[in-house]
């Protein structure tokens, strides 16, 4: 498939929204064209893959607390980068990071910190950049 530079934004609930935002904002500012989109690994699971296998995205941004499955099931099932965004719900964070980052091979999904969608999108930038050189 290739590259036009459009990003899906996935967060599993309506409260991180707020995030989604922040990395839209940054997406907006510099010409990516984007969506946010609502579906949870746990409660949407056969919404959510109908969402991934029929996307026209080239890369997802996940946002997720606590166990933060959402990265990891886009990454299980697709080809496409998945940048995941550890959201502070519990623990300082700390569940979500380490939940995301530690995918097991096969299975990557790019980290940023916690709560930093702003880098997301950035990274998101970054690699879309590299489609249209």
């Amino acid at each position: 498939m290739p590259c036009r530079g459009k990003v899906s934004i996935v967060i599993g609930s309506e409260r991180d929204r707020p995030h989604a935002e922040r990395a839209a904002t940054i997406l907006r500012e510099n010409g990516i064209e984007h969506e946010i989109v609502v579906l949870s690994a746990h409660r949407n699971p056969k919404e959510l893959e109908r969402y991934i296998e029929t996307s026209d995205a080239d890369l997802f941004i996940a946002m997720a607390g606590l166990a933060a499955h959402l990265p990891g099931f886009i990454a299980s099932r697709t080809r496409r980068p998945v940048i995941g965004v550890p959201l502070n719900v519990a623990l300082g964070g700390l569940d979500s990071l380490l939940s995301i980052v530690q995918m097991p091979r096969g299975v990557p999904v790019a980290t940023v910190g916690i709560d930093n969608a702003e880098n997301a999108a950035y990274l998101a930038i970054r690699v879309l950049h590299l489609c249209r050189s």
